[in-house]
């Protein structure tokens, strides 16, 4: 079958300890039997390393931080369009996601589709409306608190037991045994992801994660549970095997089903000793760990790519169970050059 030549800009290079889901997402789509990519990587760091595995990125730009401004952004994407014609832009970072779902029409308009995340669904799945979003949608998450100060930690006692966890708005989150772990949390986070930071309460147990992808109408394409088997420091799976789990199945069926999610998720579950599910995070995105779904059978990113150019795409109806993953570090040699060309011009 003769594949479908397509340009598809990708974020989220920065494939290190805390690894980008851009990497994987590429991997997918190299893979793919329907499509012949050429792959634009977009780089908001000189040394994100996705930028320099040219067998994977055919060429790479440097973009803005969309914290520096949506439009100064937008602006680098139209630069990036006229070179390269890009057909489909997939941003793999949360906190780049409300500006590009802002700023789909626009894109549209100059030949880019997305298939992302509405604005509401964004909003009311974020870590700070996690409690309002488990009432609405009947699941069960942990009691959570925000604030906005670091004099409330004190008071933090009056809700929670210790352990607690902290967490940012976008990433990153800590385990507190006390209110002065606590307090240099908050100061760690607050100063990296701004306000507000999440108090969430520790719910002991095993942590799962669903990997998955709504057609933005209620239906579920596919979808792969995963349990983590080994964790870095940073709480990433450097590690992990697909289960066999009609529970998380059934519970990420139903859920994209009431919320009619549209675009890729992931879902961290923490299962209790007695089989309860706690969803504890919801992120709107495709994961880091979305190759393990292709190498199951799944593959998402091509998926994706279907949705976005409006073209048919046939649910996944199974996975191969007990795939693993392991994560690993690599070394590449690369001339000082090319880095240069990067910092300086902005392009490679």
């Amino acid at each position: 079958m003769k594949r479908t030549k397509i340009t598809v800009a990708v974020s989220g290079l920065n494939n290190m300890d805390s690894p980008g889901p851009g990497i994987p997402v590429i991997r997918g789509i190299r893979e793919s039997n329907v499509f012949d990519a050429r792959i634009v990587g977009l780089a908001y760091e000189n040394l994100e390393p996705g930028a320099y595995m040219h067998e994977l990125v055919d060429k790479t730009y440097r973009v803005p931080y969309p914290g520096e401004g949506s439009e100064q952004l937008l602006e680098r994407i139209r630069y990036i369009n006229n070179k390269e014609q890009i057909n489909v832009l997939i941003p793999n970072f949360d906190s780049e996601l409300f500006a590009f779902v802002k700023a789909a029409d626009i894109l549209r308009s100059i030949g880019i589709e997305t298939f992302l995340p509405t604005l509401s669904q964004l909003d009311e799945r974020h870590k700070a409306n996690l409690p309002a979003f488990g009432k609405k949608y009947g699941l069960m998450v942990p009691f959570s608190k925000n604030i906005t100060d670091a004099s409330e930690i004190e008071k933090l006692k009056d809700d929670f037991d210790y352990p607690l966890v902290v967490k940012g708005k976008f990433y990153d989150a800590y385990i507190a045994n006390n209110k002065e772990q606590a307090s240099m949390y908050f100061n760690r986070i607050s100063a990296k992801w701004g306000l507000p930071v999440v108090i969430q309460e520790f719910i002991q147990g095993t942590e799962v994660n669903v990997v998955a992808l709504g057609d933005g109408k209620g239906n579920t394409v596919g979808a792969v549970p995963m349990r983590k088997q080994y964790i870095t420091d940073k709480g990433k799976a450097w590690g992990g095997i697909t289960l066999n789990d009609h529970t998380l199945m059934e519970l990420t069926h139903q859920l994209i089903r009431k919320t009619e999610w549209r675009g890729g998720m992931e879902l961290e579950i923490i299962r209790t000793a007695d089989k309860k599910l706690y969803m504890i995070e919801i992120n709107p995105r495709l994961p880091a760990w979305v190759y393990l779904a292709v190498g199951a059978g799944q593959n998402l990113p091509e998926a994706l790519l279907k949705l976005a150019l409006n073209m048919p795409v046939a649910p996944f109806t199974e996975y191969a169970v007990g795939k693993l993953f392991i994560r690993y570090s690599y070394d590449m040699i690369r001339d000082l050059p090319a880095f240069e060309k990067l910092s300086t011009q902005g392009e490679l």
